[in-house]
């Protein structure tokens, strides 16, 4: 009954916008952040926090054991899963007009979607901390596998294109996701508890006619959604498309 009613509000609706979090990419094997069985619950075994770890000052401080823990947790042959499928096949028929996501894995991008716009950045891209300059991203990626820190010709230590504790979300970036969020018809909420800010407050510029979240706990927005689904995301969505195509 769900998926009948989240049917017919895409298809009263043009303008749709998805913002989405770690909870997307868990059924391609992604850990997220938060749950029970997510990094920050986990991983005890660098005598401090995950958090910690992914923050700018610890970057710079301790290079080779950020660079272990994002070997062991960033660097992924992940594939996309049914909802990045399912909003990809949404973009391409012409509903879903944005895909705002505060994941850096990439998958939206490998399932299709061509509007993405990445809160915090990608795992998959890197530049040197020092100059500046664009790294050749596979090379990179290589020296991170072999457990090295990648390195510049200047000297720098080449940074993943991520926004880390303690740092800015890059510029336009918000200005951006704002902009497809309050012209947008249609909002959903998925696989986020929306804690992280400032991109969970983003959401709040939404004025358009629907709202659903699908999440398995509770968000500080399932009061305002007209539609709220406790499922796995990518089950749901495969579900919908079904209804729709």
């Amino acid at each position: 009954m769900c998926a009948e009613q989240f049917a017919k509000m895409i298809e009263q609706s043009d303008n749709i916008v998805f913002f989405g979090g770690a909870g997307v990419s868990t059924e391609s094997g992604v850990k997220d952040y938060r749950s029970k069985g997510g990094l920050y619950n986990t991983v005890k075994d660098y005598g401090v926090s995950p958090e910690e770890i992914l923050s700018h000052s610890f970057f710079f401080q301790n290079p080779k054991v950020f660079y272990d823990f994002y070997r062991k947790y960033f660097v992924s042959d992940a594939k996309p899963n049914k909802a990045h499928i399912a909003l990809a096949k949404l973009e391409e028929i012409g509903k879903l007009k944005a895909v705002i996501t505060q994941n850096i894995d990439g998958l939206h991008q490998a399932a299709g979607s061509k509007n993405v716009i990445e809160l915090h950045g990608t795992a998959k891209e890197f530049c040197c901390s020092m100059c500046g300059k664009s790294a050749d991203n596979a090379a990179v990626i290589d020296v991170i596998k072999s457990g090295d820190i990648p390195i510049c010709s200047c000297g720098g230590i080449m940074k993943p294109r991520v926004v880390l504790y303690e740092e800015q979300l890059y510029e336009g970036v918000a200005e951006n996701a704002i902009g497809y969020i309050s012209n947008a018809d249609m909002l959903i909420v998925g696989g986020t508890s929306l804690a992280v800010y400032p991109a969970a407050s983003f959401v709040r510029y939404f004025k358009g006619r629907y709202v659903a979240v699908i999440n398995k706990s509770e968000t500080g927005y399932d009061s305002k959604a007209d539609l709220v689904i406790r499922e796995n995301i990518g089950e749901f969505l495969e579900k919908v498309m079904r209804v729709i195509v």
